[in-house]
């Protein structure tokens, strides 16, 4: 027992000597990835490719402040949780000390700590009945919101391991429970963000759902609130509620936890609007532990799964989303302003001006970027938007009101700076019916997801107008009603499917991450990464490089600028379990 829960939402580091070709030309001859690939399979520990280490940096309950106390997973309290490792790590981040360095061997990791398990984290209090919740009083009420959140730390290696300086200056707990932050953009301050606990609209305690994120060129961090919905309480306020359709489309409340019946704010009921200060992008400044985090509202309200930026090459900077919800919606950010590399400060406020659009895939292979912008179309008045605020309140609604096209769980969207491509996680769709398909999303029910390649013009990412294909059909190859698409060259222990998370190393070639490999999910193998070629001959091939503990799934994955070192969150080990007394 003392076993698992050393483990649960710990982060795994792997070192890894990625192969020699270091050119565009040698991808184009086809050169794979030269690491031996591991055996799918499922057991209780982790395994890594023969040649690369992968060693627990930090886990659940592990120091973070200096003079935190020791974890005790049987007294566990809201105070000492503030102070140590948060639960159920997803997203990673990585940025090199000093700043403006690129250091591949110190740095500071960011980390998402996304959602609780009750049952694998209290001693004896087990599965609890979703309508009643007996046994989570209000002290494990607390325990549970100052666990999530994030973590900033500072790691070095030292000796050929990394290591955590506990004493850091950078070291920093931010909680769903206590941490307070700002909100900035056009939906900040307006009518529908106020709170009695809050009459300005303008701040807010707490994030919660955080999944994964991205970084961004003038050096700070941004973390993506996914599943608010789950957090809100009492289904009975929904008929007549003055967010009522609102609330619908976010499926709020969902009552996954029972944060309502002991605080107000999260019963719909008692705080009306406090479900639209939840569901955003916030960034965070690792260099500055004082610093106020901010949720950027011009990037959209809905369940984010990541943000992933860069430069274009007007200098524009542009953020790519997803919102992970079936029949949801692939979205892009694009600043009115440009990067400035010689002045951070002049950076800070680039994500608070510019215009978000949602993505329309067309059969013929073309996709067009729609304008969420107020007065576009039939984001009007007429449709119940007001102003820019509303569009971004109920960026879902608007939308549909565009005619975006619903996917299949857009999960990460992560850029190809090498290529200029861009990738497209799309999880799986079980609700999807066979009538109910479209070009991009071609299999119902689709329990195994693809990953779509969107190509803009010229390698121009502000267009309005990109391209669009499949790089992989997911799913069992040895399955015939699948559908899946693979590489020939792709081996038995190399298909997978539930793309979740991905990143790409300095050759272009992307490492998918995944959630959903699991008995009785159409897969015989636990979750894990799989090193994917994108370019050249090769295209489509994927080897098996890291797997997961029985029941956990795989997030984050984040190289060092060196691409030697892979950072990985492993996320609820033993899920499927209970913890006893």
């Amino acid at each position: 027992m003392k076993g698992m829960l050393a483990v649960t939402a710990a982060a795994a580091v792997g070192v890894t000597a990625l192969p020699t070709p270091t050119s565009q030309h040698a991808i184009a001859a086809g050169v794979s990835f030269g690491f031996k690939e591991i055996t799918a399979g499922i057991d209780e520990t982790h395994h890594v490719a023969q040649g690369y280490d992968a060693d627990i940096l930090i886990r659940w309950g592990d120091p973070v402040l200096p003079g935190a106390p020791a974890f005790d997973p049987i007294n566990q309290s809201a105070a000492a949780q503030e102070q140590q490792f948060g639960y159920n790590c997803d997203f990673i981040g990585y940025l090199p000390l000093p700043h403006g360095s690129d250091n591949p061997n110190h740095g500071l990791l960011f980390v998402n700590h996304e959602h609780t398990n009750e049952e694998l984290m209290f001693p004896g209090v087990g599965r609890q009945d979703r309508k009643g919740f007996a046994s989570m009083t209000r002290e494990l009420v607390d325990v549970e919101m100052a666990v999530h959140g994030a973590t900033v730390i500072e790691a070095e290696k030292i000796g050929g391991k990394w290591k955590i300086n506990g004493d850091s200056q950078y070291n920093r707990r931010i909680s769903a429970r206590s941490t307070e932050k700002r909100f900035s953009g056009p939906a900040a301050g307006v009518e529908r963000m106020k709170t009695s606990a809050d009459p300005s609209g303008a701040r807010v305690i707490g994030m919660i759902s955080n999944c994964a994120g991205g970084q961004t060129p003038w050096g700070t961090f941004l973390t993506a609130e996914e599943n608010f919905n789950g957090y809100f309480w009492n289904r009975g306020a929904v008929r007549g509620h003055k967010e009522e359709r609102n609330l619908k489309r976010y499926g709020v409340p969902g009552e996954w936890y029972n944060w309502g019946q002991h605080y107000d704010r999260f019963d719909i009921g008692k705080e009306p609007n406090e479900p639209n200060r939840f569901g955003w992008i916030v960034e965070v400044d690792p260099y500055d532990p004082t610093s106020t985090p901010i949720k950027r509202t011009a990037l959209g309200r809905f369940k984010h799964e990541g943000a992933e930026t860069l430069i274009n090459k007007d200098g524009r900077v542009v953020c790519y989303m997803g919102d992970d919800q079936r029949f949801d919606y692939v979205y892009k950010f694009v600043s009115h302003g440009p990067y400035d590399p010689n002045n951070r400060d002049a950076n800070r406020n680039l994500l608070d001006s510019g215009s978000l659009f949602a993505a329309r895939f067309d059969s013929d292979g073309s996709l067009t970027w729609l304008p969420l912008v107020y007065g576009a179309g039939s984001l009007n008045e007429k449709n119940g938007m007001a102003g820019q605020a509303d569009v971004l309140i109920e960026t879902r609604r608007a939308a549909d009101l565009v005619g975006a096209t619903p996917m299949d769980r857009p999960e990460d969207v992560q850029p190809n700076p090498v290529t200029d491509r861009v990738y497209v996680m799309l999880t799986n769709n079980t609700k999807r019916k066979d009538g109910d398909t479209n070009a991009t999303n071609p299999r119902g029910p689709n329990p195994y997801g693809p990953i779509v390649e969107m190509t803009p013009p010229g390698s121009d990412h502000g267009a309005l107008k990109y391209t669009w294909d499949f790089l992989i059909q997911c799913g069992d190859p040895r399955e015939p009603s699948a559908g899946s698409n693979w590489w020939p060259a792709t081996s038995d222990n190399g298909w997978f499917q539930a793309p979740d998370n991905a990143a790409v190393d300095g050759l272009g070639r992307l490492w998918v991450a995944t959630e959903g490999n699991r008995p009785g999910s159409h897969s015989d193998r636990s979750d894990g990464v799989w090193a994917v070629e994108t370019a050249g001959p090769m295209r489509g091939t994927s080897r098996h490089f890291f797997r997961t503990p029985i029941g956990a799934e795989l997030c984050g994955p984040r190289f060092t600028p060196d691409d030697q070192n892979l950072f990985v969150s492993v996320q609820h080990p033993g899920d499927g379990g209970v913890i006893g007394t």
